[in-house]
């Protein structure tokens, strides 16, 4: 683990081929092995590294949201939480993921997935924001 700490700094992260191509969603079109450089996906996902962290998913309550089982997700804590953002909260000791709901004075962690209902903080005491996520990651 030590190793693959040093390596990873020494060669100041992970870097791979970018193709410059675009990949056809519909009708194949013929390939262009062309590189257009090299891609760090901690530089292309990452905008803040002191204040981001990365968290795994468990639960379907935001599968409407292409947020599904076992995905990771990257957490930005230096954006600000705003009414229609997904974010990681805390409410009563446990960590959620969720839109945020803020209108008229009404705070509500919203599920996207109908089989769950908006959860709404009563006490504010109780809860508190993580950050905002901004990428998703899951295998296919």
């Amino acid at each position: 683990m030590v190793e693959q700490v040093h390596h990873y700094v020494k060669m100041k992260g992970f870097s791979l081929p970018l193709y410059s191509c675009t990949v056809s969603a519909g009708f194949p079109s013929p390939a262009e092995d062309y590189v257009e450089g090299m891609l760090d996906l901690n530089e292309h996902l990452i905008q803040h590294p002191a204040a981001t962290f990365f968290v795994r998913v468990s639960g379907d309550s935001m599968i409407e949201a292409g947020i599904h089982e076992d995905d990771l997700l990257i957490v930005d804590r230096s954006i600000e939480a705003k009414h229609g953002r997904i974010v990681i909260a805390v409410l009563n000791n446990e960590l959620t993921v969720k839109r945020l709901h803020q209108k008229n004075n009404e705070l509500k962690l919203m599920p996207e997935n109908k089989k769950y209902k908006p959860i709404v903080v009563h006490d504010p005491e109780s809860f508190m924001i993580w950050g905002v996520v901004t990428n998703v990651i899951h295998a296919l």
